[in-house]
């Protein structure tokens, strides 16, 4: 396991990296954009020159820094690297939002030991957020500075707000189970991506629930959220780095009363 300051300089490392990202990113930004299809037949799973290019940098600036390091990323096939530390890179979390205009997505780096999530960092350009979490904490960035956030003290799920990116992330049985959830909150919002998460550290959103994610989908949301206060587990309480049904929440009690929903 790395000590606090090597894993201090990844965390800057990444925030660096998000810089170019971002201006990568808005040079395609509510912009005449092609759009592909990666899925087959009725599906829809798009990806954008914006998702390429922004992964191929991110690649090649990881590879030049840490030659032994394992990259793992949306776009990509893994690099397997010497070591037990692997990043994690989602280009476009979100890239549905991203064509439609909307600014509900993010540059998503994380970084693992094994099945420990070190590091992880969700960047949006447009708005100018950068959130960070590590053992050191969670943060946000903007033009007004650094802050440290935390999560809410909401312990009720008739109080709470749901966030979550959409049904159709959800089987049949799931999203019988989504709704028991929702049902069972104050009021819920759709279309998140990884804003969800990041909202939930930032004590604005209380529970997200989500189904069908990849590793790179949710790594790098974990150190923000359980820096921040926040439990991340998957839909029986285990471990959540690899993705799959995902259930955050504010709190430990929060967290039981979905979990029971969700059952």
């Amino acid at each position: 396991m790395p000590d606090q300051e090597h894993i201090q300089d990844y965390l800057d490392f990444a925030i660096g990296l998000t810089a170019e990202a971002g201006r990568i990113a808005l040079h395609y930004f509510r912009q005449p954009i092609q759009v592909s299809n990666k899925a087959s037949g009725a599906l829809f799973d798009p990806v954008t020159a914006a998702d390429k290019e922004i992964e191929a940098y991110i690649r090649s600036r990881i590879g030049e820094r840490y030659p032994q390091h394992s990259i793992i990323g949306e776009e990509g096939e893994d690099r397997i690297g010497a070591d037990s530390l692997s990043w994690f890179i989602d280009p476009i979390d979100g890239t549905r939002g991203f064509v439609a205009g909307s600014p509900m997505w993010g540059t998503l780096i994380g970084l693992v030991d094994g099945e420990k999530c070190l590091v992880g960092l969700m960047h949006q350009p447009f708005v100018g957020e950068t959130y960070i979490g590590s053992a050191a904490g969670a943060w946000l960035i903007n033009a007004q500075g650094r802050r440290r956030i935390q999560t809410s003290e909401k312990d009720r799920l008739s109080d709470a707000v749901l966030a979550c990116t959409h049904l159709s992330m959800f089987a049949q049985g799931e999203r019988d189970a989504f709704a028991r959830v929702a049902d069972a909150c104050r009021f819920s919002r759709f279309g998140t991506d990884c804003y969800g998460y990041a909202l939930l550290a930032h004590g604005l959103v209380d529970i997200v629930v989500e189904a069908g994610l990849a590793a790179y989908d949710i790594v790098a949301m974990i150190p923000i959220v359980e820096a921040a206060g926040g439990i991340i587990t998957d839909w029986q309480g285990g471990p959540a780095h690899q993705g799959g049904r995902i259930v955050a929440a504010a709190n430990s009690a929060l967290h039981e009363q979905a979990l029971s929903e969700l059952a």
